[in-house]
C-alpha cells in the first residue's frame, strides 16, 4: 500500500512540473493565457468562441468575406474578415509594422491562419499572426497561396 501511495505522489509531482513546463505564452498584460486550446485543433477555435475566451493560440483556415482599409492609428495593422466553415466570423488584425503585408488579399480567398483569439460581441479578433520580437508569444502566421507572412 505504501508503495502505490508514492508512485502516485511521484505521478503528481511529474504533471505539476509538466503542466507548469507546458504553459500557454502570457498575454500582453504578462498575465497568463485564460483558457489553454490545442492551436493545432480546429475545435478549439470553436471552443474559444462558444466559451468567450481570450488570448487563446488558435489555428486554421477561413474564407475572407471583407478586406478593411488599414488602421494606421499607432502600430499598423491589415485588417479583414474571415468567415470559418461553420459560419462564425473573425476579424484579423495583422501587425504590419513587424511582419509583411499579405499582397493581394481579396474577397473569397481561403488563408491559413495561427494567431491568438480574442473573444468580442461581434464574433472575435484574430490577433499576433506574426513573429513575437520580444519571445513572448508563440510565432503566428498567415498563409496565402502557399507563402507565408509572418
Amino acid at each position: 500500500m505504501r508503495k502505490i501511495r508514492i508512485g502516485i505522489y511521484i505521478i503528481l509531482l511529474v504533471g505539476i512540473w509538466y503542466g507548469r513546463t507546458m504553459q500557454q505564452p502570457h498575454g500582453r498584460s504578462g498575465a497568463p493565457a485564460t483558457a489553454n486550446a490545442d492551436a493545432a485543433n480546429p475545435q478549439a477555435l470553436l471552443e474559444a468562441i462558444r466559451t468567450h475566451a481570450s488570448d487563446v493560440q488558435v489555428e486554421g483556415s477561413a474564407r475572407v468575406i471583407k478586406v478593411l482599409p488599414d488602421d494606421t492609428e499607432g502600430d499598423k495593422h491589415q485588417k479583414f474578415i474571415m468567415q470559418l466553415d461553420s459560419g462564425e466570423t473573425l476579424l484579423v488584425a495583422h501587425n504590419i509594422d513587424i511582419a509583411p503585408r499579405v499582397e493581394g488579399l481579396k474577397e473569397g480567398d481561403e488563408i491559413f491562419f495561427k494567431g491568438y483569439y480574442v473573444w468580442t460581441e461581434k464574433g472575435g479578433v484574430v490577433h499576433w499572426t506574426h513573429h513575437d520580437p520580444s519571445g513572448r508569444h508563440a510565432t503566428g502566421y498567415l498563409k496565402l497561396d502557399g507563402k507565408v507572412y509572418q
